[in-house]
């Protein structure tokens, strides 16, 4: 059977080159949460490497929406230098697409500079922090929020959006039973529970208007018991086909219950404690760190069984994510069905990892998952270790080495 991996392929009113997607791996690159040349030159790299397109990740609608201090926050003032970023990357051949999201109450008001909101009040263990249940009169203006990202979005010249409706943020937070515990119209039954989605899709489509593509990433299960399973989430993919989404991005977990379902592997820990710069949080993680991101096996396609029953039901575009590693798989993945594959930790280990597997039909990227680049990611920067300019710590070292040989 011939490959479709370097054939076009169209998502509402944008054709890409291939059917390869750079996913929306949180880079770290926007320090003062406004792109950066950094930011800039890694996804132009992408772009050269031969990717369909690639994706600027996890933008903040609004400055409530901010998880981290060197994260994008979409706002007027920074349309310029995105603007400088899109031009680069379609100079080189590729589409670009940037993921929009609220983070809900995986925040602190050091941060977000409030407290943090979510779709219920409670504790958040991993800022940490107390969070306030959003009112009902406030989520309109938070769904007009999305909406204006994406107008923004526009200006700036992307191709696409990705709505980051998964993973335990806020729209996610809205969609879990584990985090809905509201008594309203927007708590209780699912169909209660999708309202603020409806609201923030409605705001979407009609800011995407005819020309720009819309993508949702959203869970297929939230990883652990008492969050969303698959039956439920078949019912969230149909709703947002319905809504008019173009493409529906196929992930799961929750960053704050079950991070490593999402990325799989092993979390370095003295990796990840090593980066930090508060001593008390450097003890408390290397302390409970195992307890609160526990190891979740690695395996090459490790969604796909879950992706497959999507694709049985749903009638849209599906794009597959999560442990894509060698063409032979990617080739599996698109004839199951699939209409593109996103890749994260593979480009950013190899940059030039799709032009490499037009050439070689065997192409297997060298990432070995020892997970460095997430770890280093919150505190400093995403970076794979393979490409420092210097060396690692000694302790760091020893634990990559052994995570990889575990591999």
């Amino acid at each position: 059977m011939k490959s479709k991996l370097f054939t076009p392929v169209t998502f509402g009113p944008l054709t890409l080159r291939n059917r390869t997607i750079r996913s929306a791996a949180f880079e770290s690159m926007c320090p003062g949460n406004v792109p950066s040349q950094q930011l800039l030159d890694y996804h132009r790299s992408v772009a050269a490497g031969g990717i369909g397109m690639t994706t600027v990740a996890y933008a903040a609608v609004c400055q409530s929406g901010l998880s981290f201090d060197r994260q994008l926050w979409m706002r007027p003032e920074i349309v310029p230098g995105l603007r400088r970023l899109t031009d680069a990357v379609h100079t080189e051949g590729a589409a670009v697409g940037i993921q929009l999201g609220h983070c809900g109450n995986m925040s602190h008001k050091s941060i977000c500079g409030c407290l943090p909101v979510g779709a219920s009040s409670g504790f958040n263990l991993y800022s940490p922090t107390l969070v306030r249940g959003l009112r009902a009169a406030e989520l309109p203006g938070l769904a007009r929020a999305y909406g204006d990202a994406v107008r923004l979005a526009r200006e700036s010249g992307f191709d696409a959006v990705e709505i980051h409706a998964g993973h335990g943020y806020l729209i996610s937070q809205f969609l879990s039973p584990y985090t809905n515990r509201r008594k309203d119209e927007y708590g209780g039954s699912l169909a209660n529970r999708m309202r603020f989605m409806d609201m923030v899709m409605s705001e979407v489509m009609e800011a995407a208007g005819d020309d720009l593509a819309v993508l949702v990433k959203m869970n297929m299960r939230d990883g652990f018991k008492g969050g969303m399973e698959i039956d439920e989430s078949l019912l969230v993919a149909e709703r947002l086909a319905q809504s008019g989404a173009h493409a529906l991005v196929l992930s799961g977990g929750f960053v704050s219950r079950a991070p490593m379902y999402v990325m799989r592997g092993e979390m370095p820990i003295r990796t990840m404690t090593h980066y930090m710069d508060s001593w008390w949080l450097k003890y408390g993680v290397r302390l409970a760190g195992r307890f609160m991101i526990p190891t979740v096996p690695f395996r090459e396609a490790y969604f796909l069984e879950d992706a497959l029953k999507f694709r049985e039901r749903i009638r849209m575009p599906l794009v597959y994510v999560g442990g894509l590693v060698a063409r032979e798989k990617i080739d599996e993945v698109l004839d199951d069905g699939f209409e593109a594959v996103q890749m994260g930790r593979a480009l950013i280990h190899e940059p030039d990892f799709v032009n490499r597997m037009q050439r070689e039909e065997q192409a297997r990227c060298g990432c070995l998952h020892s997970n460095y680049c997430i770890a280093r990611m919150y505190s400093l920067d995403m970076a794979c270790h393979c490409h420092l300019k210097e060396p690692l710590p000694p302790a760091v070292q020893r634990e990559i080495d052994e995570l990889e040989k575990r591999g």
